[in-house]
């Protein structure tokens, strides 16, 4: 039994997530954990609320709150939601939460006993406008390398650059709109990142073999253009207190940590967190010095993401020469877009999760959302592609096999798994075909190939239709009723068989159909020994037809969401 630890990039705090947040870094994280879990390893998922921050801060000035109700309110909103998609965290925390400031303020003095953090006066945009410094975020203008016109001031959307607020052409406050801007010297602590240089790139020469291509090119551009030191702390008010020997840093009262520098080390936090609720033990997941080392740590999350979790994060575990855990295989995702265009939460374009849990279960969103995931690429969401997934895909193929055969077994077997009749070659050809495609499914979720993971498990479902369209049980049972007994017992299976594999995509569909079938919750992955699988339910066993798995999604509901949702672009 392998122990694995797995972190889906930070949620921010400011306002529910988008469908690309979720398919991102969340739902495929929750994939591989539970596929990892059904196959009786040990695993550790983590995540937690981003809450520190400028935005953080206006969000709650323009929801009327004082920032720690509003994320208070907000965090609790996340993690129903989060809930209601079967995200399967084992803890999910919050980066406001006391062993996150202990441990972000315990690196800061570590890395500056090491040499590698340093007091040096910036220059930083002031907006006389708003009357108050400007992070990194909110300070927009054009890329002084790409000449794109909607860089923000600490990176690029599309170049992907890593900048500094003082380096945009014609800047401008992304608070107010305001160009009434100076730049004024302020004291902050610098993270000497290029210190570290050879020995961060030695790092990733080290993992990325187990690397995708889209994280293995973004870590490798930013070693290519040289790293540099990045600023760690913010004048702001919300966030961590930046201290020194225990008391507050003399001339830093009114600072605090750069929300970068902080929310990484809240996958460390939140498992404190999840160890002081349940007794569990931090530490064996986390410090190789006692028993970490024998863990494979898996992080998921959006390409945006991978520079700071590539560069950054690194620097902060290496550079305090403390035996920490680092990252073995980085998963990044492309972006989902709506149509071609961006999600916008003021614009009212795209659907976000506690709107599509109104709209319809969360299986369905889920199915599609990762067999289309953007791995290779960016992807659009469509409206038309996503009753196509959930017609054809759930309603047609899986659907329509489970009831067919759960309703011909309760009219003609009287509702009990029937006995009599042994296997004929057409049961064994179908035994080598489920095991060579659940061979596939395996390596592709092994992998963590999402959209291949997803091809693999609907190859299997049409296996199924195609047996059950030649073997005919209902042809059969009226010359040979121990035949239509072999076929009506071996599709049973095969139901039972497709609610285990499929688990990690639809896992309230598998619950119904192991509810029906009579099988134990959650289930165990399935062994190659595909003719034992496809013969685990006991002759003589009751059964029932669950309800209908998937409702088909009508044109005339398409045509309603696609007015509704399209947004001030439309």
């Amino acid at each position: 039994m392998a122990r694995i630890l797995i972190t889906s990039a930070l949620p921010y705090i400011n306002g529910v997530k988008h469908l690309g947040n979720l398919v991102g870094s969340m739902l495929p994280a929750d994939v591989f954990a539970r596929f990892q879990r059904s196959r009786g390893h040990e695993v550790l998922y983590i995540c937690a609320t981003d809450e520190h921050g400028t935005p953080a801060e206006l969000a709650a000035a323009a929801a009327g709150q004082d920032v720690r109700t509003y994320c208070d309110e907000q965090h609790t909103i996340q993690h129903d939601l989060s809930r209601g998609f079967g995200l399967s965290f084992d803890w999910f925390g919050r980066s406001s939460n006391p062993p996150n400031h202990r441990l972000t303020q315990h690196f800061a003095e570590v890395l500056e006993a090491k040499g590698l953090i340093e007091e040096r006066t910036d220059k930083m945009v002031y907006s006389l406008t708003d009357r108050r410094f400007l992070p990194d975020r909110y300070v927009e203008g054009t890329c002084p390398r790409c000449g794109f016109e909607k860089a923000r001031g600490d990176q690029c959307d599309n170049c992907g650059s890593l900048l500094d607020p003082i380096d945009l052409i014609n800047p401008y406050s992304a608070i107010s709109g305001s160009r009434d801007i100076e730049v004024r010297d302020t004291r902050h602590l610098y993270l000497l990142q290029s210190k570290l240089q050879d020995r961060i790139r030695a790092w990733v020469d080290s993992k990325a073999a187990d690397w995708p291509l889209l994280t293995k090119s973004i870590a490798y551009k930013h070693l290519d253009e040289g790293l540099i030191d990045r600023g760690i702390t913010r004048d702001l008010e919300w966030g961590i207190p930046v201290i020194k020997d225990g008391l507050p840093r003399a001339g830093f009262e009114d600072k605090v940590f750069y929300v970068w520098f902080d929310a990484p080390i809240e996958y460390i936090a939140a498992t404190e967190e999840w160890a002081e609720a349940t007794g569990g033990n931090w530490e064996r997941w986390w410090r190789t010095d006692k028993g970490a080392g024998d863990v494979e740590y898996v992080q998921f999350m959006g390409k945006d993401n991978v520079a700071f979790h590539t560069v950054s994060f690194p620097v902060t575990l290496l550079g305090s020469e403390e035996p920490w855990k680092s990252v073995d295989r980085l998963k990044a995702f492309n972006w989902l877009n709506w149509y071609g265009g961006k999600f916008s939460t003021s614009g009212k374009r795209g659907v976000f999760m506690d709107t599509a849990l109104e709209l319809l279960p969360a299986d369905l969103w889920r199915w599609y959302l990762l067999s289309n995931a953007p791995e290779g690429s960016d992807t659009a969401f469509t409206w038309e592609q996503f009753q196509g997934a959930v017609n054809k895909d759930l309603a047609d193929v899986l659907g329509n096999f489970v009831n067919r055969i759960a309703k011909f077994c309760e009219s003609k077997f009287e509702g009990v798994v029937p006995e009599g009749g042994e296997p004929g070659p057409r049961e064994q050809q179908l035994y080598a075909d489920i095991g060579a495609g659940l061979t596939q499914l395996d390596e592709a979720l092994q992998g963590i190939e999402i959209r291949k993971a997803a091809q693999a498990l609907r190859a299997l479902w049409v296996l199924g239709n195609e047996y059950l369209q030649e073997a005919a049980p209902w042809t059969a049972i009226k010359t040979d009723r121990d035949r239509a007994a072999v076929v009506v017992r071996t599709g049973l299976n095969l139901a039972a068989f497709y609610a285990r594999v499929s688990a990690p995509f639809i896992p309230w569909a598998s619950e119904a159909v192991c509810d029906a079938l009579g099988q134990p919750w959650p289930p165990q992955w399935p062994s190659q020994d595909i003719a034992a699988e496809l013969n685990r339910l006991t002759p003589g066993a009751a059964m029932r037809a669950p309800d209908v798995l998937f409702k088909k999604i009508e044109d005339e509901q398409v045509a309603e969401w696609t007015e509704r949702f399209k947004g001030e672009e439309g």
